[in-house]
């Protein structure tokens, strides 16, 4: 099963990890998503049916940055 990791930057709040978690999980072939609201990381698994550009698409249009 793939695994995405990566950094959002703009995580302050209880309610923005809520927000990027619902955006990640209202992707359809999600089994189990992390995001650290401390370091930012996003760590995502997933079916090969979904990629990483579909899930970065999803954090950003929730209104934050995805960085490499």
């Amino acid at each position: 099963m793939p695994t995405t990791e990566f950094v959002i930057t703009g995580l302050e709040t209880d309610d923005d990890l809520r927000n990027v978690m619902n955006a990640i999980q209202d992707l359809p072939c999600i089994e189990h998503s992390e995001v650290a609201l401390d370091t930012g990381v996003a760590t995502i698994e997933h079916t090969a049916m979904l990629d990483e550009g579909d899930i970065r698409a999803a954090v950003e249009a929730a209104g934050y940055a995805v960085v490499d």
